[in-house]
């Protein structure tokens, strides 16, 4: 499996890999799915920072 989602359109490489987790065996599928949280919570926590009310950023 690639773990690289293009950066180009960003949703349709997820769906695309939701597509491919869906069609296999049940403990694949739940092993894929952690890889992709674990994958998706890195990139989300190496992103450029931006706070906004409610996400412990300044009220608005």
């Amino acid at each position: 499996m690639d773990s690289v989602m293009p950066d180009d359109e960003p949703g349709e490489g997820l769906v695309s890999r939701v597509r491919v987790i869906e069609q296999q065996p049940l403990a694949q599928r739940a092993a894929a799915y952690v890889a992709l949280h674990d994958e998706l919570a890195r990139r989300l926590e190496s992103a450029p920072g931006e706070t906004s009310a409610g996400q412990g950023g300044e009220p608005r």
